[in-house]
């Protein structure tokens, strides 16, 4: 693995420490001298690890993103693992030829390869679709099982060393494999997720989709072991040891939706470590209809409750620091009780800078004043963001249905609303007007919003509206 050194971090020196700063968020971390070395090192170019500790030490600073995973063309093992492509279908013959050619172009050794088919009940010509593309055939033992049932078959049958799944209504690239097999040279490595893109671009809902569907990752390396986090890897691009995903029962054959999220939380609670890797790009043909869009969200949704049932102790965290909060809460008031309410919030600010300041200096750390307050207003956009998509996220239905009686919850709903759709329409940046943007982003909440709260009913759950409040970073971690 190779490093850099993130953007906006910076080596500083004071009083004969040294020290790394991040002012976005600001962090600061007190370094010793053979850390401080090896810091440098990464200065001059791109570093990487010469022994297990640097390792683990340049692992736990990309952690805290200070540094930079970064991957040039990868360097195949020079035994080559055996994989197996399971593909689950039902009805979907056209997409399934499409997904089999992409597959027959790879870049990755064909004696190397089993392409698995499980048909899952299709009444179209989706199995001989497959035997003509030299596929393996295998039923899934009914007629609409469902997806997960489907890949447990496929697995079953599978002989390769690494099971790679793709769904049928997807693409692979040339080297899809190529470029994310290296990753399982890391023997803590049980699965790898690659990078999804959307296939079309043609409708409102596809350039909406291309940067906010839920199976994009985005651009930056993750990877997750333990925790009780929510990170996950999606189903239609990914790879897992075989002998391992038969370890953990492989997928929850009951679950029709929310599969993936399971399984890979799963392999983590057993001490593995899953990786997402922004390369071995697949190509996905999002739901490009309203209809069809809001009823997956809608799906999507409903898979909460059985995920906070199978998973009880992964819960969904907020940092919401108590000054902050009061600051928040009386600009918020601010244009109902008069200024004076904003001569509080300025003193509010002040007294959180100065905690802050108190604190690094008692750690003799070197943060000046300009930043730390820059910091802090930072921290107070990141708060109301969060606040806001929360709200969005899992109340929209009952503050439109509140708005209409009273105006005071409307207003509540524009600002919420208006400030998560904004954020996101900046960090994303759609091929899409904002107001679209807003549009769209208003009915996935309020689809998914409604799936969580029909999923939670019908299992008598609602832990997924629980949320924990922490009150700062530090706990975070």
């Amino acid at each position: 693995m190779i490093y850099r050194l993130s953007r906006h971090v910076e080596l500083m020196e004071r009083g004969g420490e040294n020290f790394l700063v991040t002012k976005t968020p600001l962090c600061v971390l007190r370094l010793n001298r053979s850390l401080t070395e090896l810091v440098r090192r990464g200065m001059e170019g791109p570093l990487s690890a010469a022994t297990a500790a640097e390792a683990d030490v340049l692992e736990h600073l990309a952690a805290k993103g200070f540094m930079e995973r970064l991957r040039n063309a990868p360097e195949q093992p020079s035994a080559l693992p055996t994989v197996s492509v399971v593909i689950p279908v039902k009805d979907r013959a056209e997409e399934l030829k499409r997904c089999l050619a992409s597959l027959a172009t790879l870049t990755y050794p064909r004696e190397k390869l089993q392409i698995i088919v499980v048909d899952d009940g299709s009444s179209d010509d989706s199995a001989e679709v497959a035997r003509q593309a030299g596929a393996r055939v295998v039923s899934s033992g009914g007629t609409g099982r469902g997806p997960a049932a489907a890949r447990n078959v496929g697995a079953a049958a599978a002989r390769g060393d690494i099971l790679a799944f793709i769904d049928s209504d997807c693409t692979a690239s040339r080297e899809w494999l190529a470029e994310l097999i290296p990753a399982f040279d890391d023997h803590r490595t049980a699965a790898v997720g690659g990078l999804v893109d959307g296939m079309c671009t043609e409708s409102t809902v596809d350039r909406y989709e291309a940067v906010m569907s839920s199976l994009s990752l985005g651009s930056r390396e993750r990877t997750g072991s333990g925790g009780d986090d929510t990170f996950y890897l999606p189903s239609c691009n990914l790879l897992v040891r075989r002998l391992t995903f038969r370890s953990v029962d492989g997928f929850d054959d009951t679950m029709h939706v929310g599969e993936d999220v399971d399984l890979t939380w799963r392999l983590r609670d057993e001490g593995w470590t899953i990786a997402y890797l922004p390369a071995g790009r697949v190509l996905h043909e999002h739901r490009s209809t309203l209809r069809s869009f809001m009823s997956r969200r809608f799906d999507y949704g409903t898979s909460e409750g059985m995920l906070q049932i199978l998973h009880p102790h992964r819960r969904k965290r907020m940092v919401v620091p108590p000054l902050l909060a009061l600051l928040l809460a009386l600009c918020v008031m601010a244009p109902f009780t008069g200024g004076w309410t904003l001569l509080m919030a300025a003193g509010v600010l002040a007294v959180d800078a100065t905690v802050v300041r108190v604190r690094f200096a008692r750690r003799k750390l070197p943060v000046g004043l300009p930043a730390l307050v820059s910091g802090r207003l930072r921290a107070l956009g990141s708060l109301v963001y969060y606040l806001s998509y929360h709200l969005i996220r899992y109340y929209a239905i009952p503050l439109l249905a509140l708005s209409l009686f009273f105006p005071l919850f409307g207003l509540v709903a524009i600002g919420v609303l208006g400030c998560a759709a904004k954020v996101d329409h900046g960090i994303k940046k759609p091929r899409l007007s904002f107001i679209r943007f807003t549009g769209i982003y208003l009915l996935e909440q309020v689809a998914y919003g409604a799936g969580v709260f029909w999923g939670c009913l019908s299992r008598r759950c609602f832990a997924s509206y629980r949320v924990v409040i922490l009150r700062q970073m530090e706990a975070a971690g």
